[in-house]
């Protein structure tokens, strides 16, 4: 993690003519309205000989070797008069992981390329939001340098960082190591958010420590019942379990309140049952779940494998559905259910919506629809037609 730092003078050129590029969309007028008009975007969709060795220098060559200096001083100058936006994308990328001093040069370099103003002190996340919101393209041979600045910092991601369906721009660091711990090792300690693997369970009688207005996600497989206490799904994020005879496998995003359930016992010939880890990353303030055999990406929410082997195999695995609701109505509706023990949520009780998360998302989204609040809870259906539909739950509950 690059901390060492010198003062940084840009001289940047000015009066370079850039066209709008190919890649530039027409952006919806609530974006023009809060983020303005997009900077120009360079025609040419490579870099030439000198931009692209100052690029290698600045997030290849100092990470290697863990210095910064007057050849990565020069680099960045070089990057700066580039006005290339698209650069901007690995700018912030490496702000995630250095020291505010560096942290504040390289926002400056991010703020001439979007010709933006930072004015806040989370150079990473402003810098972020615009990039997000005005859709700039990455630079040529992104996944290669964003790669290098994760891994330089967490090595556990070197399996993670691969091709595939997945748009790396929207991945970030949440702040978090990998989870990477062998199945059912659950109580060893890492500083990493710890999936459960085959939880241990008790009766609903003997779950006295739930109140009957505490929230749960209840799953039933083949007539059995498991109710998931949000407690512990906060603590957690990630359950390996079986339950009715299928091997099943449950992510939570604290980040937006959101529980799955999937089948992981119906994969390929060849293919081991997938065990979902959190990986220590997002896209867009929601968790990217990998699994531990493959490191392969999973889409949280649609269970769609996005890189390695098992996207080669196009794995989608079958989605169960998770009824989300208090334990009082769960356990009176199915009195025969099982519950996650209370010692899983290793002795913590979150509850980040009333806190961490209070004001809305703490990671950068970009734009945000304005046809609702950040923090509406909604009720997502997907139609016969393959059509998504939300619907706020306050409208739910009063039809």
């Amino acid at each position: 993690m690059l901390s060492h730092t010198l003062t940084l003078c840009l001289a940047i050129a000015s009066g370079a003519v850039y066209a709008a590029g190919e890649d530039n969309k027409e952006l919806p007028q609530y974006v023009l309205d809060q983020f303005g008009t997009p900077p120009p975007v360079p025609t040419g969709k490579k870099l030439d000989a000198d931009l692209e060795q100052a690029v290698r220098e600045v997030f290849i060559n100092s990470l290697e070797s863990n210095t910064w200096g007057r050849d990565q001083n020069t680099a960045l100058a070089t990057i700066g008069r580039s006005e290339d936006p698209r650069l901007a994308w690995l700018l912030a990328d490496l702000m995630r992981f250095t020291s505010p001093e560096l942290g504040r040069v390289l926002s400056t370099v991010a703020a001439i390329l979007l010709k933006i103003e930072i004015n806040t002190s989370n150079y990473w996340g402003m810098t972020t939001d615009y990039l997000i919101a005005w859709d700039i393209p990455a630079p040529p041979n992104y996944l290669e340098y964003k790669r290098s600045v994760f891994t330089s910092s967490v090595p556990g991601w070197e399996g993670i960082f691969r091709p595939g369906d997945i748009d790396w721009r929207h991945v970030s660091w949440g702040g978090v190591l990998i989870d990477d711990r062998p199945f059912d090792k659950t109580r060893e300690p890492c500083n990493c958010i710890p999936a459960a693997d085959d939880p241990e369970l008790t009766t609903a009688e003997d779950a006295d420590w739930l109140d009957d207005e505490d929230i749960v996600f209840g799953v039933e497989v083949n007539g059995e019942y498991r109710a998931y206490p949000r407690q512990i799904m906060e603590v957690r994020e990630m359950v390996n379990d079986t339950l009715g005879g299928r091997d099943i496998g449950i992510p939570y995003c604290t980040l937006c309140l959101a529980a799955q359930a999937y089948f992981t016992d119906e994969v390929p010939d060849g293919i081991e049952r997938p065990i979902l880890r959190t990986s220590g990353l997002l896209v867009r303030s929601n968790k990217v779940m990998y699994d531990l055999n493959t490191r392969s990406v999973f889409d949280t929410f649609r269970g769609v494998a996005q890189t390695g082997r098992l996207w080669e195999k196009s794995v989608e695995l079958k989605q169960i559905s998770v009824v989300t609701t208090d334990w009082g109505t769960w356990k009176k509706q199915h009195p025969t259910t099982t519950v996650l023990a209370e010692e899983l949520a290793l002795g913590r009780d979150f509850n980040f919506r009333e806190g961490r998360d209070a004001n809305g998302p703490i990671f950068p989204v970009g734009n945000v629809d304005p046809r609702l609040s950040v923090h509406d809870e909604v009720i997502g259906v997907v139609t016969e037609s393959g059509t998504p539909v939300a619907f706020p739950i306050t409208l739910a509950y009063t039809a």
